[in-house]
């Protein structure tokens, strides 16, 4: 037997919710330690923390007297309770500053200036495509084709759109810039000896960190259990840190592949700590094909490792087997109940025969339960769904799997005869906690959105961490040290104005040649940079460090807020602003009272906001006060004391724990603002977009943080067919915003200029798929007709067109320069804008418009994680050759077998014409040419492997061909005439 492990004997669970469940809550408790931040009472100065209208009592933010009991008020207009308010008041003795509250810092983060002739080259290269494209379509009006009027409308339309829609996407690239962290100055001002800190222990916030799963069949638990190793072994203080796993679908199996993750946790975490292992992921690491021991110092490395990597096969086989494991268990299980139930109905008939006793008849047949280890039925979903046990009908479940840490660390023992020798080594674990929140029958459960906000509620009251970092499951720390690179921005000067840190998505498992453009790398090293020198990136959905302050839907300090009451004319338009009072810290609602206006205060609208929870209610001052950066001599007003969080914790009860199940109810958030002011943002499929997109319209600031080496590490889907729904679902999501009312359009005045025009683009670009598709049919079109876009190819018309194509490639130079992606990259991304743009993108604004009118709901199925295709189950890449046909090829395919048919029949006829028009079969063979080349990679996954095209792909294009042929048979008598179809 390993060091550290036991004979594994899984949790039972005992706090799960009983609502609607035949299954209560036990009375026992393990011991728990909860996370909960120390009062400023022990701070070296004397502080007292005021909310306004609230009677403030340090201890009743940490332990409510009861629950139900509201134990802070608010003052506020229009339903917008003021929460947390805080503000630092000193005595009035102290009226000059005490040295010992500040402490000195330096900046932890700076700005890495791009080449100033590169920027300046960029920004001149806009232009002059901005003059171009205007000369030319001015051009372009100005001379029509009479000949064709039709196909120079239906081009010149097709162009004034393309030049909005480039205009859009180009002008918020105007200001890039790159931003780089200093983890030494973090250390030495967070976790270095002064004389606020003696033992130098660490003073950095907590972070609790979200891992969210919603299938254990798309979604493999051994990818999630990985994710979560990686977590617990990030080079951060481990009493800071505390890990959620959110399970939507309620599965056994992924409740005991965490189980099992814990277990091996205790020798993983403490081996890549002695060894400063990278990446912490057990399967990339021992994946790795570079040499493991370079750089390796010491003698017991190799000995150790070759245990560690024995200890992880087994716990691969462990997991992998859960599934099987758990169903002959409950089969065994099972058995045993119908045969207690046939004795039982037996004993019954017996009694009412020989007795003549009238009792009510048991049940002949036991239900199909899903069976724990400990012999007690799982209060999820089961494996045969059953009323309070299928995946949209069951209890809330929370279990810790590992308690929080204790605040000294624990060393390891050693020597001879261990097989891990971990001596000096802290073997102290972050907390883990497994969730899982109630679903019932006649509830909106609102999908991803929802279990986050789930997690956001219950993770405030067990930890309560300042800053929240989610990730998908698929998604691992590859740098253990991207934590403290995110923390960086947050604890930085005004780092109380940063709402989010988002670091950018990188993917394993592309194809070399990323021939679908997987990597995003156009969107995340080029657009999400270039709006980290306006506003900040966007929320992309995972790898983002959270204040939670920003997530709960409070303002930034010391922003301009908007007056209630107009008193002008003009301010129906243009509302009045006035400034916050420097001395006001926290973050608060929409409209700003100052405490003499506002005594009384309505319990109703505190619970309107957040629910009835007085547990959490009292959280959110004690996050804002941990969220703040230190108090230093360049920022005194807003911080926080030096020393504040290096307190000792309290230790978790179980009715704190309870409150949590109680939170994650499904009902909880009735008649509250969860989902429409606070938290993750409700109503649409892509609830990343409109989370950071309301944070944004409240003046927050977020920043770009691009590491070396990679923050995070996911995968994609490398096969044509989920690549295509996955870009649906984006495109939908986009166009639910652009109908919504978080169109840019109507976002508040806080928002900047040119992060609005960004926000506005993100709901347009989907409608630009109407008029690419109009533009790819334009060239077989005209090669069928004989006519070009433009009567004649005149000098004009190739100098406009050389202008605007050489600058293009220029901005493409310049960009690869400055972003330091290749070109390869940049083109594929241009090939698939294109196919995405006839399928995926044209379906999305059709469902959008449906939705809109009809009140249609679009649901989407999760893209799977991984899966096995192909001959040969060992390539790699054998998912880039699986084919799964659907419905959104058939545009694209169409497209390009009108586009070879049409050149084809071009060239026979100019050739064989007495009076040929080689201008126009020039223009037109050119212009689809330029289309079959974008949709080269879509071709090229249709063949399949080795050119085995699929059969379905046959009988389409025969299909498409018939339909070509018979509209070509209607046009009766035609006959071609100088280059061109005459009817009669």
């Amino acid at each position: 037997m390993m060091y550290g492990e036991s004979p594994i004997r899984l949790p039972r669970i005992s706090h799960v919710s009983n609502s609607g469940s035949d299954f209560g809550s036990s009375p026992h408790h393990t011991s728990y330690i909860v996370q909960i931040p120390p009062t400023p009472d022990n701070n070296p100065a004397q502080v007292s923390i005021v909310l306004r209208g609230f009677d403030f009592n340090p201890a009743s933010v940490l332990v409510p007297s009861a629950p139900g009991d509201i134990d802070s008020g608010s003052s506020g207009k229009d339903n917008e309770p003021d929460l947390t308010d805080v503000r630092i008041s000193e005595d009035e003795d102290e009226e000059e500053e005490d040295t010992l509250l500040y402490k000195i810092s330096y900046p932890l983060t700076r700005i890495v200036k791009i080449s100033p002739i590169i920027i300046a080259l960029y920004r001149v290269l806009i232009v002059v495509r901005v003059v171009s494209l205007v000369l030319f379509l001015f051009w372009r009006i100005r001379n029509p084709n009479n000949k064709a009027i039709w196909l120079w409308l239906l081009s010149v339309i097709c162009e004034i759109w393309f030049a909005f829609s480039w205009l859009l996407d180009q002008i918020p690239k105007l200001f890039p810039v790159n931003h780089a962290t200093d983890i030494e100055a973090l250390k030495a001002t967070f976790e270095s000896p002064d004389q606020n800190n003696l033992t130098g222990k660490s003073d950095l916030p907590g972070i609790d960190v979200f891992v969210s799963t919603a299938d254990a069949e798309k979604e493999p638990p051994l990818v999630t259990a990985n994710t979560i190793l990686s977590i617990l072994s990030v080079d951060y203080p481990v009493e800071k840190l505390s890990c959620y796993i959110s399970d939507d679908g309620g599965s056994l199996v992924t409740f005991e592949s965490m189980a099992e993750a814990a277990s091996f946790a205790k020798i993983w975490v403490p081996f890549c700590r002695k060894h400063k292992i990278e990446p912490r992921n057990p399967e990339s690491y021992f994946g790795l094909k570079r040499d493991p021991y370079k750089d390796k110092v010491r003698h017991d490395f190799v000995r150790e490792r070759r245990y560690v990597k024995r200890g992880y096969e087994e716990f691969k086989v462990r997991v992998n087997a859960l599934s099987h494991s758990i169903r002959r268990r409950s089969d065994a299980y099972n058995s045993k109940e119908e045969i207690k139930a046939l004795e039982k109905w037996k004993h019954w008939k017996v009694k009412v025969e020989e007795d003549q006793v009238k009792e009510p008849r048991p049940a002949l047949v036991a239900p199909k339960a899903t069976w724990m280890s400990d012999g007690t039925h799982w209060p999820g979903t089961w494996a045969v769904p059953c009323p309070h046990h299928s995946r949209g009908d069951h209890a809330s479940i929370i279990q810790v799997l590992l308690d929080p840490p204790g605040d000294e660390p624990v060393e390891g023992k050693g020597g001879e005869g261990r097989a891990l020798d971990f001596e000096g080594v802290d073997m102290r674990l972050p907390m883990l906690v497994y969730v899982s929140r109630e679903k019932r029958p006649g509830y909106d459960h609102n999908k991803k959105a929802g279990a986050m906000n789930a997690l956001v509620r219950a993770s405030a009251i067990m930890s309560n961490g300042p800053f929240i970092l989610n990730l998908d499951c698929d998604h691992y720390v590859y740098n253990s040290r991207a934590f403290r690179d995110g923390i960086c921005f947050m604890m930085d000067h005004d780092g109380d104005r940063v709402s989010y840190v988002q670091f950018p998505q990188r993917f394993e498992g592309i194809d070399p040649s990323d021939r679908y453009a997987n990597n995003n790398t156009v969107f995340f090293d080029i657009n999400l940079r270039a709006l980290d020198g306006i506003q900040g990136p966007m929320y992309v959905g995972t790898g983002c460090l959270f204040r939670r302050t920003a997530l709960y839907g409070f303002n930034p300090p010391d922003v301009c807020v908007v007056e209630e009451e107009p008193s002008r004319c003009c301010d129906c338009c243009f509302p009045r602003i006035k400034k916050r009072s420097l001395a006001t810290v926290a973050s608060e609602p929409e409209h700003y009272i100052d405490v003499e206006e506002e005594d009384q205060f309505d319990i109703g609208l505190i619970r309107k906001q957040f629910g009835s929870s007085s547990m959490l209610v009292s959280s959110v001052k004690v996050a804002e006060f941990q969220g703040r950066p230190l108090a230093t001599v360049y920022s005194s007003r807003r911080g926080r004391p030096p020393g504040s969080l290096t307190g000792s914790r309290k230790r978790l009860d179980f009715a704190t724990v309870n409150e949590a199940v109680n939170v994650i109810s499904c009902w909880y958030e009735e008649k509250t603002e969860w989902g429409f002011n606070v938290g993750w943002i409700y109503g649409s499929v892509t609830e990343d977009v409109v989370t950071g997109f309301r944070m944004h319209e409240k003046g927050w600031r977020s920043f770009y943080c691009v590491t070396e080496p990679d923050a995070f590490r996911g995968t994609a889907p490398i096969n044509l067919t989920d690549r295509l729904h996955q870009v649906l679902r984006w495109a939908t999501g986009s166009v639910e915003i652009f109908f919504s009312r978080n169109n840019a359009i109507f976002a508040g005045p806080k928002l900047k200029f040119l992060q609005r025009i960004a926000y506005l683009n993100v709901g347009i670009y989907p409608f630009t798929s109407i008029f690419i598709l109009t533009y790819c049919f334009l060239p077989p079109l005209s090669l069928f007709s004989g006519h070009f876009v433009v009567e004649t190819l005149t000098g004009s018309f190739l100098i406009y067109l050389l202008i605007i194509t050489l600058s293009l490639c220029g901005l493409a130079v310049l960009e690869v320069k400055w972003s330091g992606i290749s070109l390869e990259e940049w083109w594929r991304n241009e090939q698939f804008w294109l196919i995405g743009g006839t399928s995926a993108h044209l379906v999305a604004v059709l469902q959008g418009i449906l939705k809109v009118i009809a009140g249609i709901e679009i649901s989407f199925t999760l893209t799977a994680k991984s899966s096995t295709g192909g001959d040969d189950e060992d390539d790699e890449f054998a998912d880039l050759y699986l084919f799964k046909w659907t419905a959104l090829m058939i545009p694209p395919l169409t497209i390009i077998i009108l586009n070879i048919v049409a050149i084809l029949f071009a060239v026979c006829r100019t050739v064989f014409s007495e009076n040929p028009q080689w201008s126009n079969l020039l223009g037109g063979t050119f212009f689809a040419s330029w289309v079959l080349l974008h949709m080269y990679p879509f071709a090229k996954g249709l063949m399949g492997r080795g050119g085995r095209t699929p059969t379905i792909v046959y009988v389409w294009s025969g299909l498409i061909a018939i339909c070509l042929s018979l509209l070509y048979i209607t046009i009766k008598n035609s006959e071609i005439d100088g280059g061109r179809f005459m009817l009669t």
